[in-house]
């Protein structure tokens, strides 16, 4: 009888189980209603072990708010956001200072955000507070311009100093050659960014340096480097600086999306155009298309901004949610596609990288701007 009754009751209990276990879908039903592309991303997530990344918040931290790049990478940031289920919080200042992004970040502590995906003015200056956050469990990434490897978890790239300096350089040289100049004779030239500290922009300065003593060995630098500090007015007085100092020479790069802009600005007061000195650099198509019209440059480049500011937040958020990367893996991003994980030392030569959760995301390509393909792009 006991063996009976034992039987009974371990059947009534599975009954009830199996009566309970249709409650699981109906739990989850709702959100499969929130957009079409949230579901293959939950069923992708299901499927390959990622933690989703829905309903986190990273604070977007630029440079400076006002420039025509980091609206463009907040605007990027935005519409993947949307799409990711996650909120960015896009907290700047007008002013590029180091002061201002370590206020910022507090802000963006005391606002108990999930992560931080910063563009540093600084290569070492924000580490300390960097840290501090990171000790409060808070993400933190970089994008377009790093801190110290051990301030920050991954740092999302445009390219590495060799690929860009080079790529400065060339877009230098192409627009020397088309206004008639013998680029394997004397070119005097000069860098016109915004300060050494600005790890990204410095280190293109040096890669290129070194390309042009192997490439261009007979080019000559005036002066400089020229730095105008992100400063929109200082840029236009540094620029005109340089044109008064130096009335014969040939070529200014400018590898910062301020500078950039300034420099053709001095140039057009001086009622100087595209045949009488070459200027090139970093910036987005929209902030140079009136330079271009007015003929006062012939060719620039950048790379995507908004993809970069969204994978800065995106990669932010996945690791917020749990997840983890390593040197040598590829991550699929829902919308955008592939990217490849790889060592520090793709940047900073000898720099080392931690096992887990520590490396350089690569965008996979860059853009020239012309007069022929500037239209195609609405950043």
């Amino acid at each position: 009888m006991k063996k009976i009754l034992t039987f009974l009751l371990v059947a009534a209990m599975l009954i009830t189980a199996i009566g309970c276990a249709p409650a699981a879908p109906a739990a989850t039903e709702p959100a499969a209603d929130t957009t079409t592309e949230a579901a293959p991303a939950t069923e992708a997530a299901a499927d390959t072990g990622v933690k989703d990344i829905a309903g986190l918040t990273v604070a977007f931290i630029p440079k400076l708010t006002g420039n025509s790049f980091f609206e463009a990478a907040n605007a990027g940031a935005q519409k993947y956001a949307a799409e990711w289920g996650i909120t960015v919080k896009y907290m700047g200042s007008a002013t590029a200072s180091v002061t201002d992004q370590l206020e910022v970040i507090q802000q963006a502590m005391d606002a108990g955000v999930d992560a931080i995906s910063i563009s540093s003015v600084d290569a070492k200056a924000l580490d300390e507070k960097l840290k501090e956050a990171i000790d409060a469990g808070i993400v933190v990434t970089t994008w377009d311009s790093d801190v110290s490897a051990d301030a920050r978890s991954l740092m999302v790239s445009q390219g590495t100093p060799e690929i860009l300096g080079t790529m400065l350089v060339d877009m230098g040289a192409d627009a020397l050659t088309n206004r008639g100049k013998d680029v394997n004779g004397t070119i005097k030239y000069a860098w016109h960014y915004s300060q050494a500290a600005v790890a990204d922009q410095n280190s293109w300065y040096v890669a290129g340096e070194a390309y042009i003593k192997e490439k261009f060995p007979n080019w000559v630098a005036v002066g400089g480097p020229f730095y105008s500090e992100q400063d929109s007015q200082k840029s236009v007085s540094i620029g005109e600086s340089i044109l008064d100092a130096y009335s014969d020479i040939d070529l200014i790069i400018c590898n910062d999306s301020t500078a950039l802009p300034g420099q053709c600005q001095a140039a057009q007061n001086k009622g100087l155009t595209k045949d009488d000195i070459t200027i090139t650099g970093f910036c987005t198509p929209s902030g140079m298309t009136a330079y271009l019209n007015a003929g006062i440059l012939e060719q620039w480049g950048l790379w995507d901004c908004g993809i970069q500011g969204a994978l800065g937040c995106y990669f932010a958020a996945y690791l917020a949610a749990g997840n983890t990367v390593k040197a040598g893996d590829t991550i699929t991003v829902p919308g955008i596609g592939d990217c490849s994980i790889v060592p520090n030392d793709a940047l900073v030569p000898g720099a080392t990288t931690p096992d887990m959760n520590n490396g350089v995301v690569l965008l996979p390509e860059r853009v020239v701007f012309t007069a022929e393909n500037v239209a195609n792009y609405n950043f």
